[in-house]
């Protein structure tokens, strides 16, 4: 295997192809090595090989890389999607089928420079969130081998994440471009529904499919979509949407009320979950609680309702010429198609209750963009073997409402909710607002970065629990110790009003002094400083243990008839003792 990084992104494979550091074709044989490493993984169905890439390779010396913006972007295709002269499978070696044309999505990478690697393993026939509906085998999770990877786009997740491809093509139809980039730790934009070209794609539910996005970072599935999106003129499905004003929303939109988690770690994504809901506060946008019923409601007519008979138009004839070929929970989800109570008025009546929840959808998000939690969980791979449909029900709670209500989507990683275990929220907005979701994610990612920090020392109104300690959180202070100066201070109390300690170093003697210990983000501290009204400032004190921290001082003028109350050891002692003295002397003249 080659020593080079396993997490690749465009920018940086570019930056190595223009220093000479790496070329296309060593980067292939890379990918190569891996996946055959990790075939027992079961990513591909038609694994990255040269024989079949070489035709690529020698393709770019007729490019010219500073006018393709994906020169050499190796890239993985879920093998529902066609590579002219690559078996298209859909999961299903008697499916198969060896097309003489790219799908259009395919062809528009190509023609960016980007080079197709192979064709990554599935939930058969694209009817699956878990990543184990596969005769090839189920995939595993790139980062805990023993959880599922999410469905159905299972490889072209876990190709990414694990540095077989720079970036890959998935479905998604209730979720399968969204829940493994959750599982995966991964970036997963689903487009609006007509906004990426669907020809040259086995329909699953062939109104609502959409062709999407992984990678590991939101510039390069930003990227690939200004590359793929437009409308194509022999395709039936495909609408002419633009992304959208790049800008944030309005206000953002919250389920109000506890969520439903599931699964073994269903504690620890509710934990996840709480503190990206606090990480969404911290942009300071409007947020509004809603009743997410609406989009379960349109979520449950996706299989409870008529819909999965669209799937049933498609697969049916294919299901009923070759019996037993297909995944056994596969057809037995199909063949629930056939119910007799899913007769034309029945589809009708569904389509039209659809027509009022998307009117709703559409109101309630004017402006504005909707968070929820990618997923509510994950299971184990043997988990699933033993409860495949329920398992793979909870996977969609959060995801299947999604295109059948005409929006866009945008899963992004949101910190973690246990070791090796990623946690994912997404952002849904109405069609054509992609921009509205790359801004806002943008946004989350800067909140979610590690910002630089200052300790900074209170003695006196900043400390927690006293009148101004609301400007220590309004600037994004955090508390962290109970500490002492050195003992070298001295306490006033000055004659202001209210009354405040000043905090003053002698050259001898002196005592050890109470204090507060917080963190401060840089960004806020010049502001907090220049605040602070005379006689009192910003300057260097020392602590018990020698370290010299920023924090409250006093200049010497101030002090002039203050009163001496270093006795006390501290402001809160001394605001005891005064207390005390003012109610004798209350009791005295009563």
């Amino acid at each position: 295997m080659s020593e080079f990084q396993s997490v690749m992104t465009i920018s940086w494979l570019r930056e190595q192809y223009t220093n000479g550091t790496l070329t296309p074709l060593q980067v292939i044989q890379s990918i190569i090595d891996r996946a055959e490493a990790d075939r027992e993984k079961h990513i591909w169905i038609t694994p990255p090989s040269l024989a079949y890439i070489q035709r690529y390779l020698d393709r770019l010396n007729e490019l010219d890389r500073a006018l393709l913006p994906l020169w050499g972007i190796p890239f993985a295709v879920k093998d529902n999607i066609d590579v002219a002269g690559m078996p298209t499978t859909a999961g299903c070696e008697e499916y198969s089928y060896l097309p003489s044309e790219h799908a259009a999505v395919v062809e528009r990478l190509i023609h960016a420079g980007a080079i197709p690697v192979g064709k990554t393993n599935l939930d058969q026939f694209a009817t699956g969130l878990v990543g184990t509906r596969s005769p090839y085998g189920d995939t595993h999770n790139a980062l805990r081998p023993e959880l599922i990877s999410g469905g159905s786009s299972s490889g072209s997740a876990v190709a990414v994440a694990l540095g077989q491809a720079v970036f890959s093509l998935g479905t998604d139809t209730a979720g399968s471009g969204r829940v493994p980039a959750a599982l995966n730790n991964l970036v997963g934009l689903k487009p609006s529904v007509g906004a990426w070209p669907s020809k040259g794609v086995v329909p699953a539910c062939e109104s609502l499919d959409c062709v999407t996005v992984f990678a590991h970072t939101l510039e390069d599935a930003e990227l690939v979509d200004q590359v793929v999106r437009g409308i194509q003129p022999d395709d039936p499905w495909s609408k002419e949407i633009p992304v959208g004003e790049r800008k944030l929303p309005a206000k953002l939109l919250l389920p109000d009320g506890p969520l439903t988690f599931y699964g073994p770690f269903a504690d620890s994504y509710r934990v996840a979950w709480e503190k990206s809901v606090n990480n969404l506060k911290a942009l300071k946008l409007p947020i509004e609680y809603v009743d997410i019923q609406l989009f379960q409601a349109a979520a449950a007519l996706l299989y409870e309702g008529p819909w999965v008979a669209e799937r049933w138009s498609a697969l049916g004839s294919f299901i009923e010429a070759h019996p037993g070929v297909t995944f056994p929970v596969t057809e037995k989800v199909l063949r629930g198609a056939t119910k007799p109570e899913f007769d034309a008025a029945s589809v009708f009546t569904a389509f039209h209750k659809l027509q009022g929840y998307k009117l709703a959808a559409k109101k309630l998000l004017q402006d504005a963009a909707l968070v929820m939690p990618t997923a509510g969980g994950t299971w184990t791979r043997e988990q699933v073997a033993a409860d495949p449909i329920s398992t793979n029900s909870a996977m969609g709670l959060y995801t299947n409402h999604c295109n059948l209500l005409d929006l866009s989507a945008l899963a992004v990683p949101s910190g973690a909710a246990g070791t090796d275990l990623p946690f994912g929220i997404t952002l849904f907005a109405a069609s054509g607002e992609e921009g509205r979701l790359f801004q806002l994610a943008e946004a989350i990612r800067a909140a979610q970065e590690p910002q630089p920090t200052t300790l900074v020392v209170v003695c006196g109104l900043h400390m927690r629990g006293l009148p101004l300690e609301r400007q220590m959180l309004e600037h994004g202070a955090v508390f962290v110790r109970e500490d002492r100066t050195s003992p070298s201070y001295k306490l006033m109390k000055l004659q202001t009003v209210p009354p405040k300690p000043g905090l003053l170093k002698l050259p001898q003697g002196g005592a050890s002094i109470e204090v507060e210990v917080w963190e401060m983000p840089i960004a806020t501290f010049g502001a907090f400083t220049a605040a602070i009204p005379a006689p009192l400032g910003i300057g260097k004190v020392e602590l018990s243990d020698g370290s010299i921290v920023p924090g409250f001082i006093c200049e010497a003028y101030g002090t002039v008839d203050a009163e001496d109350i270093t006795s006390y050891g501290g402001w809160r002692k001394a605001l005891a003792a005064i207390a005390e003295a003012k109610a004798e002397a209350a009791l005295q003249l009563d």
